[in-house]
């Protein structure tokens, strides 16, 4: 009886099916945001309110609604983006992307906070919290795909560009948080920062380039 060395490699699986769940999983997430509303509706024709009614006493619950929408939609479009041209998906890779998927289907959670509830300084946190965690879960797919690039196709200098992005949007999210807790008046109108994503990308990606690299002495 011969004794063969035991080679232990990372488990792969193909991508078919790990991207076909992913949108399962957004697409759910995103038609439970209109659940409340649907029951909103039904109370409103119960207690014989107008079209106009229900919308003038429904405004915040519609506002959260849609922009918990867009921001799905944004994050799901992102991930079509980062995850195009990966042809290998490994455990770690793998657990990274259930974390993110629990982000967007716990999303719906806060909105309907925000749409039903009375305000107050938690629950900011646990929205804009929400959106922290989901960045932070897209940024450790970026930086285990640039530890493994070769697991996707994707260049390098994409792979970089994403995770600076990533660091940016993160930044942005922790500004709206803190305008969100400390200048109650504004509320979640500090999301508005993430406009200024392109100009952090841009000041973050000038700063990498200029940053000091390691030397490399000689023995």
């Amino acid at each position: 009886m011969t004794d063969h060395p035991v080679r232990f490699r990372a488990v792969r699986f193909r991508t078919e099916r790990f991207k076909a769940f992913v949108d399962a999983v957004v697409a759910i997430a995103m038609t439970l945001l209109i659940l409340p509303l649907m029951e909103s509706v039904s109370e409103a024709a119960s207690g014989t309110l107008s079209t106009a009614e229900f919308f003038v006493e429904h405004s915040g619950q519609l506002l959260s609604f849609g922009l918990s929408f867009v921001l799905i939609a944004t994050f799901w479009m992102g991930h079509h983006r980062q995850y195009r041209d990966v042809e290998w998906v490994t455990g770690p890779l793998l657990w990274i992307n259930i974390a993110w998927m629990a982000t967007i289907v716990w999303l719906p959670v806060p909105t309907a906070m925000i749409g039903q509830m009375e305000t107050d300084s938690l629950q900011p946190v646990v929205y804009i919290g929400t959106l922290i965690l989901t960045q932070i879960t897209t940024l450790a797919g970026w930086l285990y795909l640039l530890r493994h690039p070769d697991f996707t196709t994707t260049p390098v200098d994409v792979l970089r560009a994403g995770v600076i992005g990533d660091l940016a949007a993160i930044i942005l999210f922790l500004i709206a948080l803190a305008i969100a807790v400390f200048v109650p008046s504004l509320g979640y109108a500090g999301l508005l920062v993430l406009l200024l994503t392109g100009v952090v990308t841009t000041l973050l990606s000038r700063a990498s380039r200029q940053a000091p690299r390691p030397s490399t002495g000689r023995g």
